[in-house]
């Protein structure tokens, strides 16, 4: 396993922008549902809040997270959040 060499300045990762969250579909494809956040959230088993700050956009999901978000709503990964 080698670690990635970066050949100029241009190819290092950039640490001093700040990170804009991922857009998603959550909150339509919850309504779809008839769900509230509170039942998304036990379904997820994460906090309402977690369900919030997801919907609200200032909080990305962990992989687990979003490979259970997508069961639960029978969609790919790439189809409930964007970059």
């Amino acid at each position: 396993h080698r670690a990635r060499v970066f050949g100029s300045l241009r190819d290092r990762p950039n640490t001093d922008q700040p990170r804009l969250p991922m857009k998603n579909s959550l909150r339509e494809l919850r309504a779809e549902k008839g769900w509230s956040q509170a039942r998304l959230a036990e379904l997820a088993r994460v906090s309402r809040q977690t369900i919030q700050a997801l919907e609200s956009g200032k909080y990305d999901p962990s992989l687990p997270l979003a490979f259970t978000l997508a069961k639960l709503f029978g969609r790919r990964i790439e189809d409930i959040f964007e970059p």
